[in-house]
């Protein structure tokens, strides 16, 4: 399976902090932003990455991650030249995805939770159709709502409804088979000029070829869209980083664990950041992997 993290848009809702960078270069608490869906790509096992962003700035993507060798990746990079849309990314990547399945991340979206790497090991093996994640919101008009019947079954999906039949909200994070692309080719844009991945969505649930995937308790689904949402995501990384000891969504960490790098090479890249409260973190993990 393949991946592509969509780093694109204008981040206006960020504004004045992203007039002069991109906003999933942004930090979280300890990291680039871009770390975060990345990191959620790599528990998948996925190592195949195409990176969507701007051209403005692309050459700043290319700086941080590089062809992602260092951690056992395969990166590559296309721009998206304006935000035409979710579902453009994989006209963008029809290239790229070719005849695999592949995931989508938002670039602006953070997962967290125990056992998180073996659910979307699970859901990386997936050959044909459709999986969406959906997480209990108190909000579901912002979100594109999933309306399920009494048994769970999916009986369709709302943009932002006004009376939203259910609490379940769409996150950032969609598997898809390699139809994909020619699905996304073949919707037209919605009245507000974008390609919409929930009409992607919903052809692929009017043939029945959609499976839901519920996060429930246990589970953190964050949005990092505005000012407010990103401090609530910095913190939540600083409280459990400072409690437990563990990093959250560290590349490098995770490229080892997946057994993409070596530990040899682990301690190379931890030397790298070994002033930084990143690196102690990474040093950690030398310490708990020596005991």
């Amino acid at each position: 399976m393949k991946g592509i993290i969509l780093a694109g848009g204008t981040g206006t809702r960020l504004y004045p902090m992203t007039l002069a960078m991109n906003k999933q270069l942004l930090h979280i608490y300890d990291k680039p932003m871009i770390y975060y869906p990345l990191s959620t790509l790599m528990l998948a096992g996925i190592q195949d990455i195409l990176i969507i962003s701007s051209q403005d700035a692309q050459p700043n993507f290319e700086k941080l991650l590089g062809n992602g060798n260092h951690l056992g990746l395969n990166i590559s990079y296309q721009q998206q030249e304006k935000p035409n849309g979710i579902a453009e990314a994989f006209i963008i990547g029809e290239e790229f995805i070719s005849n695999d399945p592949c995931a989508l991340i938002l670039g602006d979206n953070v997962f967290h939770g125990q056992g998180l790497g073996k659910l979307l090991s699970r859901c990386a093996e997936l050959e044909t159709g459709a999986k969406i994640f959906a997480t209990w919101v108190s909000d579901p008009e912002r979100y594109g709502v999933v309306d399920l019947d009494k048994d769970g079954n999916i009986r369709g999906l709302i943009e932002k409804p006004k009376v939203a039949p259910s609490n379940w909200a769409v996150a950032g994070l969609y598997f898809f088979d390699y139809n994909v692309s020619s699905i996304a080719k073949s919707i037209s844009p919605s009245p507000r000029g974008e390609l919409e991945i929930l009409d992607v969505i919903k052809q692929y649930l009017e043939e029945d070829k959609l499976e839901i995937e519920k996060l429930g308790r246990g589970y953190a689904w964050l949005d990092t869209g505005t000012p407010q949402s990103l401090l609530e995501a910095a913190t939540f990384v600083q409280t459990l980083q400072q409690r437990q000891g563990l990093g959250i969504c560290c590349p490098e960490e995770i490229a080892l664990s997946q057994k993409f790098i070596s530990l040899k090479q682990f301690k190379i890249l931890a030397k790298k950041y070994s002033s930084s409260e990143y690196g102690k973190l990474l040093n950690k993990t030398i310490q708990d992997t020596s005991k």
